[in-house]
């Protein structure tokens, strides 16, 4: 069985910074594709960074880039999402996906 469990979302003032993980299980997690999307209020859910393997690219939203740094460790099943100088508009609920699963998600909320 596939699972996906994200972790690591909270409150933050605008300018800080938080790290996602994602932990993974039920598949063969060195060769896929592992992607972050968030939904925000009354949005679509949009794309916001892949990562692939071998050979390892990455890739990011526009509103993003510079700011947001994906990552995994294949040896861990884990992707993660380092954000840095959050905005109120990276206000969302940030999700994991591998494949055709999703996780639960991790509301991330950037407010003074």
């Amino acid at each position: 069985q596939v699972q996906l469990v994200e972790s690591g979302g909270g409150l933050v003032q605008p300018g800080g910074s938080l790290r996602l993980s994602c932990a993974v299980s039920g598949f063969t997690f060195s060769i896929n594709t592992m992607s972050w999307y968030r939904q925000a209020p009354g949005k679509e859910r949009e794309l916001v960074a892949q990562i692939t393997t071998n050979p390892r690219t990455t890739n990011y939203a526009d509103s993003v880039k510079g700011r947001f740094t994906i990552s995994r460790d294949n040896a861990k099943n884990t992707v993660y999402l380092q954000m840095n100088s959050l905005k109120p508009e990276d206000t969302a609920v940030y999700y994991c996906k591998a494949l055709l699963h999703w996780g639960q998600g991790t509301q991330v909320t950037v407010s003074s």
